[in-house]
């Protein structure tokens, strides 16, 4: 059963506004019957500052099997300075953005539990989120145990990454990570 956590009513707009644009990116998803159709969205938080979106991303949007979250970090990542700086304006402090810097300060909202183990032998995206050192993970659903055994919110938690389980759209995620599979 996946838990479920419901965010203090200030916050829950914004939260379900972002988990909405992580199920829009996942309805880009070419579906394939051996894989999940996942979106992802990072926004920054940053000190006085409206959240920003600084990528978004779904599976298999670059070549090479890729899912969601890895796909959203690779796009954010190959931000130029002046891209990132036009992004994050103002910067609250002295020295240009930099990406390492502001990955401290982003969230990472996606439709299904990140990934702590690929068939294909590509990185989890669990681990990729660890490395890239994120604030913290909220995700719309559990992923089911359809293909593998995903411990990838414990992977994050392990790493200390907060985690969220945004309660209300579970269905929706669920039923875009299974589009194109017959269940």
């Amino acid at each position: 059963m996946t838990p479920t956590f419901k965010l203090p009513t200030s916050d829950e707009h914004e939260h379900d506004s972002f988990v909405r644009q992580a199920l829009e990116q996942a309805a880009y998803c070419e579906p394939v019957p051996t894989a999940f159709c996942v979106g992802c969205v990072l926004v920054a938080r940053l000190p006085d500052s409206n959240p920003i979106v600084l990528s978004k991303g779904f599976s298999r949007e670059l070549p090479g099997n890729t899912h969601a979250e890895a796909n959203a970090l690779a796009k954010m990542e190959s931000l130029s300075s002046p891209q990132l700086q036009s992004l994050v304006s103002p910067w609250p402090w002295e020295a240009a953005p930099v990406i390492e810097d502001l990955l401290r300060h982003v969230d990472v909202y996606t439709t299904l539990e990140p990934c702590s183990v690929r068939t294909s032998g590509l990185p989890a995206c669990a681990d990729a989120l660890i490395r890239a050192g994120i604030r913290r993970c909220i995700i719309g659903v559990r992923e089911p145990d359809d293909f593998v055994k995903c411990e990838g919110a414990q992977k994050l938690k392990d790493a200390g990454i907060e985690v969220i389980w945004y309660g209300g759209l579970e269905q929706e995620c669920l039923d875009a990570a299974r589009r194109g599979h017959r269940i």
